[in-house]
């Protein structure tokens, strides 16, 4: 009788202790990790979402999806990362004004034109890209880049580093004068 007591009560001190006691939460799960809103594109045909694209709040490519014309000046700006690294880890600063579209082997498909009154490239490491745009190109970076690019118009340099940091590849162009101004 010793025995079945002592095992009863050694049943209810346990059932006590497992009742009582502090409940566990399960784990908490990590949250799941956010797309790098500076690794990713915008593309459009809507002349106010590509607006917004270029801000500072935008997207570190812009690619627009159709001949776009614009009554109002423009501006490319704020830092953005391309998503890579260089060989220390650092991330890469890059902004590019894609006006093509090109198919899954990244074959460029069509080209298209933008035009606007003035484009003022603030942005650092950016570039336009494979189409045309028709205006004036203002750069106040040093190192602004055309890639398979024509400016159907002049390209102002807010200053002698900007115009000597600027790349143009043998396949760009531009119609108008390349200068300094002040």
């Amino acid at each position: 009788m010793k025995i079945k007591a002592l095992l009863l009560a050694s049943v209810m001190v346990a059932g006590l202790l497992v009742g009582c006691g502090s409940k566990q939460s399960a784990p908490a799960q990590a949250p799941a990790p956010k797309a790098d809103a500076t690794a990713s594109a915008s593309v459009t045909s809507d002349p106010d979402v590509f607006t917004k694209a270029i801000s500072k709040d935008g997207k570190w490519i812009i690619a627009i999806t159709k001949d776009m014309t614009l009554d109002k000046d423009l501006v490319l700006e704020g830092e953005f990362k391309n998503g890579k690294k260089d060989d220390s880890g650092k991330e890469l600063l890059q902004r590019k004004l894609a006006l093509y579209t090109q198919d899954d082997n990244r074959n460029i498909t069509n080209r298209f034109t933008l035009t606007a009154p003035k484009l003022t490239i603030e942005s650092p490491q950016a570039s336009i890209e494979h189409g045309t745009f028709k205006g004036d190109l203002y750069v106040d970076t040093n190192d602004f880049k055309l890639i398979d690019a024509k400016i159907d118009g002049n390209v102002y340099f807010k200053d002698d580093a900007a115009k000597s940091g600027f790349n143009m590849d043998s396949t760009s162009s531009v119609t108008g004068k390349q200068e300094v101004k002040k």
